[in-house]
């Protein structure tokens, strides 16, 4: 590719302002109530979507949706109760699922590098939250997903996946734990979940498209919110002095989810990350020289994995 078609292809992926025209579309973004999730959700419904808020707190969620109307006047957005930490709450999400259809889901809630626990079901908390739970979702929501006309389905996995020695007899801790590799492991295993949907999709002949994201250095409360607020005072400190010097804004680190959650025509599959250095910042770019893009049979082998330890399976995709 030439420096001039290389630049042409920038342009192309910058995302549109404003976004295109959302009316009609059912979305669901999960862990809606802060951050990246928060502002994927708020600009969807400012182009007229129907938002459903995924959100462990009721409090903090009812404000959240709050927040999003105030700021969006006549925006439909809701609240509905879902932990990613509980397959328990998973399933009473899919299984009050009322609607007709879901045209996109987000699957934007995780946790980063926090102290070692486990998931109500016993999983190491960021593999758990981040992958099985993103996992299990997913393939309960499949059903309502496929009703749709236009399926699509974003994962937000993270620059930090491109480190990861990704260890299948340790993604559970097993046998050690270190929370940045096993959150960046968790990363990883998002990533090869998104191309292998989409591989799945494909050979059963499925009009559902699967992308995933990499939102870059984004000031969010994932590092300081949720399992981090235990660290203390000096830990909090720390982090915020490094969000504010290092990381940009929240609405720049939307700008991949936004992008792969709208712009039409863009290929499943996809991986969507910011034009920078390592990419921590930019505009979006399609990626494809990813490890875990080519390697298919890790790919497979934590499908089978996933489906063993949360007991979903995923209805008219094809193994």
């Amino acid at each position: 590719m030439t420096r001039d078609s290389r630049a042409t292809a920038r342009a192309s992926l910058r995302v549109p302002e404003p976004l295109p025209d959302q009316s009609g579309r059912l979305v669901v973004v999960t862990g809606a109530n802060s951050g990246i999730g928060y502002v994927t959700a708020r600009e969807l419904a400012r182009r007229g979507a129907h938002v459903v808020l995924a959100c462990r707190s009721r409090e903090r969620g009812r404000d959240a949706v709050e927040r999003l109307c105030s700021e969006v006047p006549g925006a439909r957005a809701e609240l509905r109760l879902l932990d990613l930490a509980d397959l328990a709450s998973i399933r009473r999400f899919a299984e009050g699922w009322d609607r007709d259809r879901i045209d996109l889901l987000v699957n934007n809630a995780g946790v980063a590098m926090v102290s070692f626990s486990r998931t109500a079901d016993g999983f190491e908390s960021q593999f758990g939250i981040n992958h099985l739970g993103t996992f299990a979702l997913t393939g309960l929501l499949m059903p309502h997903l496929l009703a749709s006309a236009d399926p699509r389905v974003v994962t937000v996995s993270s620059e930090g996946q491109r480190f990861a020695r990704f260890d299948m007899a340790n993604l559970n801790a097993e046998h050690r734990y270190r929370s940045a590799f096993a959150y960046v492991q968790s990363k990883r295993a998002n990533l090869y979940f998104a191309v292998e949907l989409q591989r799945r999709a494909d050979a059963s002949g499925l009009r559902l498209r699967s992308m995933a994201v990499a939102p870059g250095l984004t000031r969010s409360n994932v590092l300081t919110g949720g399992a981090n607020g235990a660290r203390g005072r000096a830990y909090a400190t720390l982090v915020r002095l490094l969000l504010r010097v290092a990381f940009r804004p929240t609405p720049d680190g939307a700008r991949t989810s936004l992008y792969a959650s709208t712009v039409p025509g863009l290929p499943g599959g996809s991986y969507v990350v910011p034009d920078g250095p390592f990419q921590l910042r930019g505009e979006p770019v399609l990626r494809d020289r990813e490890r875990a893009i080519r390697d298919a049979a890790t790919a497979r082998r934590l499908w089978a994995l996933s489906e063993r330890l949360t007991g979903v399976r995923y209805p008219r995709v094809a193994g």
